[in-house]
């Protein structure tokens, strides 16, 4: 009997712990494996057990995936389907399409213009593009509804030129490219801008990261409202194109497990491997394909592997002991994009010269015919079904990785060359090398160096009608964005009466008040469904647990297990049908859900209004690049950022305190930003967003709202409230008495209750009077006076206009004392146009761990540094003894924390 040989530890995920039940069968199987490397190679067993596996799969025999595989195509020629377009045709319709884009950049660089521009992007994916158009893109007017498809931002004039082919784009257009403002009529802009086009790209994409980040919360937001009964999406998918480079960036790979998670299948990322970032390769040294594929993989996706063109398949089939699949192996990315810079001669002797067995394989070709063999992202049936094979697929999101060359067909100076991606100008000579590889009918006489011509081969041509029947079939053109007027019905004027009677004696935050307001709004039957909440794994912090019984959390696959809090009232609860959109600890993918919200109005045609709730100080600073974003896909909403303020999340210290939100959001055009003091002012402020965004002439903005988490009696709405001052940016909350030296103190948010205390001071102790102004919001009273400032200069011959916090204080007598807990660049926005001496006080420097009282006699913000402030000012007017701000400083004990009163209560009005 055979010595029995010692299981070596397997570390490759294989099991270890389960028991060996037949171990005779067990010892013939493993003695059969031995018996084929020994008799047949290893190359030979390596190929059976790799069948096995796949034999396994396919029989649901639960055995761990292989994490990478050989660097050879996924689908073998065998499996390939068949084709059913004309591919010769195709292929024309590329040319015209690859000559275009290209002369379009080479013209925006003509002299006087030189706007610069991407040629080999483009040129690296056109046929990436093209199989998707003519075959599988679902345009707007499909009976399914459209796909989503996020173009890589660098490819966009390839998107103008099939624009201008099918007659939606111009020539004056195409050559208005990176001119929007100069260019007669308006030009184009220089990457995938909704804002800017809008009628023609529906995200944006150049960001690097934020699309792929987009494309996986927009597929999930399709299951979302599908399952919810809101909109079939059941035929929709979502395409996202990305480069190799853009997958370092941490956005584009840190959602890829919750695309695994909910199985998405209705997503495909299409990565164009030309090997190449902006300024070289991408994984010189490496194989970026392999290490994609193990990510992708590890993360569960299915992956399809486009490697080679239908050219390797004959020496693929020749390949019996595995000598060219080893070269393909351990070639690295570098030496790829050598060969792709040198000659057929070159590729014989560097890659196929290194083994003798591969050498005598091509012995029998040219170097023409070995520079001929192509890589498979440029192959266009082995790209067909890699497209057919991804939108089959079910359970997984699929990913292509398709191997191309930069700079493809743009002639020597341009193919794989380092510099290609900076390179924005065709000399003559590869102009005329260009026209001739695309065999274009353009006489060497029309070839300006500076102003070559576009090309199109005629409406009565083949070409363009296959091209315009082909985008018919699948529903009209791509990309286009639709954005209809749909208003929705408003939630009825009693859902706000709550609020303007104020708290009674219960002490309420306002982070807890505008939780409460939008739980009323949802009971609302018309209104309530279309609400989004969205939270980042902080509901209980912010008090939304108190929707998770009703309007329950999201889950495609609703709640297969017992929560531990069953039997509590506010129990955690799933549903396949769930409005909340819980996403654990991910900011940036809240951002994007938040997009994919705001924006189904538009992607959709069915309005929702998403309730963003963050940590502020993790909102606009940590993800203010995929608000940008929003912005410019024209997103609306309402974005809270709660624990607002430097002193009020006062034990959490230095990450945690936010000083600078709102001149954050004050720099992103499309925010509305409020910091409101008051429960009825928030009130006030959603029920006017809803009617900005929402109503029958909507905007394209979003709201942002910066709550606090410090519970104060809420007021109630004063007699005569100036609503429109509210909703401007200021109005007059309470009015000094007294016939004494007059101040004006301006607050904001949580300060409010300072200034208010800050007054009775200055009243009881100095005799002073001191109005105070809420001001809720210091940047929409900026964007005010900048509108006014600029219809000053560009009509010099009208009366000047006057900005609305000028007129609101010119009447006020005294000078002003600006207060919030944020920065002083806060409320010295508006500095300039205060008709009178102004300071500002702010939390300027890093946050702190202590109590709420030291902090802001810290900070010098608190009640007494606002008096003290304000008798300087007075001082310095002489309206006052000038002794008396020492008197107060020592008074208040300005210089010592431990002096500052704990609990700070607001006065009334």
């Amino acid at each position: 009997m055979a010595t029995e040989r010692k299981r070596p530890v397997i570390s490759d995920g294989l099991p270890s712990q389960i028991p060996d039940i037949d171990p005779e069968e067990t010892t013939e199987w493993v003695e059969s494996l031995d018996a084929v490397v020994d008799n047949r190679g290893r190359q030979r067993a390596r190929y059976v057990m790799l069948r096995m596996l796949e034999r396994a799969r396919e029989r649901q025999v639960g055995v761990p995936a292989l994490t990478s595989t050989d660097y050879i195509n996924t689908i073998s020629p065998e499996q390939e389907p068949w084709f059913p377009g004309d591919e010769y045709i195709e292929r024309r319709i590329r040319a015209y399409i690859r000559w275009n884009a290209a002369i379009q950049v080479h013209r925006a660089q003509r002299p006087g213009v030189e706007v610069g521009g991407h040629i080999s992007t483009y040129a690296s994916a056109a046929s990436l593009y093209e199989v998707g158009f003519n075959h599988f893109f679902r345009g707007k007017n499909h009976p399914g509804g459209g796909d989503q498809v996020y173009f890589q931002g660098h490819a966009s004039p390839g998107m103008y030129a099939r624009a201008f082919l099918e007659g939606r784009l111009s020539e004056r257009q195409l050559d208005g490219f990176r001119q929007e403002f100069s260019s007669p009529g308006g030009g184009l802009p220089s990457y995938p801008h909704p804002r800017l086009l809008p009628d023609f790209w529906e995200f944006p994409t150049v960001s690097m990261g934020l699309g792929p980040l987009g494309a996986i919360y927009q597929a999930r937001f399709n299951r979302y409202l599908h399952n919810r009964g809101l909109r079939d999406t059941s035929q929709q998918r979502v395409w996202a194109f990305l480069g190799d480079g853009e997958m370092d960036e941490p956005e584009t790979l840190g959602a890829l497990t919750l695309a695994a998670r909910e199985e998405l299948d209705n997503l495909t990322f299409v990565v164009n491997c030309n090997l190449q970032r902006l300024d070289g390769p991408v994984r010189g040294n490496g194989k970026i394909i392999q290490e994609m594929e193990s990510l992708f993989r590890g993360a569960g996706w299915n992956v399809i592997k486009v490697i080679w063109g239908r050219e390797w398949d004959p020496l693929l089939a020749a390949d019996a002991d595995g000598a060219l699949v080893n070269l393909m192996n351990s070639t690295p990315d570098g030496d790829y994009q050598t060969y792709k810079a040198e000659d057929g001669a070159y590729i014989r002797e560097h890659f196929f010269g290194r083994d003798p067995r591969t050498r005598k394989m091509v012995e029998n070709y040219t170097d023409d015919e070995i520079w001929n063999l192509k890589r498979g992202g440029h192959d266009y049936r082995k790209l067909y079904a890699a497209y057919r094979a991804a939108t089959s697929h079910t359970g997984q999101p699929t990913v292509i990785l398709a191997k191309t060359i930069k700079g493809w067909t743009l002639g020597s100076h341009f193919e794989a060359r380092n510099a290609t991606h900076q390179m924005k100008k065709l000399k003559a000579d590869d102009l005329k090398s260009f026209r001739d590889r695309l065999y274009l009918d353009i006489p060497d006489s029309a070839l300006d160096p500076v102003l070559p011509p576009y090309f199109h081969p005629g409406e009565d041509s083949d070409e363009w009608q296959y091209m315009m029947e082909r985008r018919k079939q699948l529903g009209g053109p791509l990309p286009e964005r639709r954005h209809p007027v749909i208003a929705m019905p408003q939630p009825k004027p009693e859902r706000y009466d709550m609020f303007a009677a104020g708290s009674g004696k219960q002490k309420v935050a306002t982070t807890m008040a505008i939780v409460r307001l939008f739980k009323e709004l949802m009971k609302d039957k018309e209104f309530g469904a279309h609400v989004v909440p969205i939270i980042p794994d902080e509901a209980r912090t912010f008090g939304m647990d108190s929707l998770f019984p009703t309007a329950k959390i999201y889950s495609p696959h609703g709640q297969t297990y017992t929560p531990v809090d069953r039997e509590l009232f506010l129990a955690y609860r799933e549903a396949t049908n769930g409005q909340i959109l819980h996403e654990g600890i991910t900011e940036a993918g809240s951002v994007a859900s938040f997009t994919a919200a705001g924006t189904s109005y538009a992607t959709h045609g069915v309005p929702m209004i998403p309730l963003y709730i963050f940590y502020s100080m993790f909102g606009f600073q940590r993800t203010g690049d995929g608000f940008w974003a929003a912005s410019d896909q024209m997103a609306r909403g309402f974005v809270l950022g709660a624990t607002a303020g430097r002193t009020t999340l006062n034990g959490e210290g230095l990450q945690h305190q936010d000083g600078q939100s709102p001149l954050l959001a004050y720099a992103n055009p499309a925010v509305v930003g409020y910091d409101p003091a008051f429960a009825y002012e928030i009130a006030h402020l959603v029920k006017d967003g809803l009617r900005r965004m929402y109503g029958e002439h909507p905007e394209d903005v979003y709201y942002y709202f910066t709550v606090y988490n410090e519970p104060i009696v809420q007021p109630a709405q004063p007699e005569n409230l100036d609503v429109d001052g509210l909703l401007r940016g200021m109005y007059r909350y309470s009015q000094g008495a007294g016939d004494g030296p007059k101040v004006q103190l301006l607050a904001s948010g949580v300060a409010m209750p300072w200034a208010l205390r800050a007054q009775q001071l200055l009243a009881d102790d100095w005799g002073v009077s001191a109005d105070v102004w809420s001001v809720t919001s210091w940047t929409e009273l900026r964007r005010d006076a900048d509108r006014v400032e600029e219809q000053n200069l560009l009509h010099p011959e009208r009366e000047a206009a006057t900005p609305y916090v000028t007129t609101k204080l010119a009447g006020a007598a005294g000078p002003a004392v600006a207060v919030s807990d944020f920065m002083r660049a806060v409320p010295d926005l508006i500095s300039r146009y205060v008709p009178t001496d102004f300071t500002a006080l702010g939390t300027d420097g890093f946050g702190h761990s202590d109590t709420r009282g030291a902090l802001r006699r810290h900070y010098h913000v608190d009640a007494e540094s606002i008096a003290v402030a304000a008798l300087r000012q007075l001082a310095r007017r002489g309206e006052v003894d000038a002794q008396v701000p020492a008197q107060a400083f020592k008074k208040y004990q300005l210089d010592d924390v431990n002096a500052a009163p704990q609990a700070e209560a607001g006065g009334d009005s």
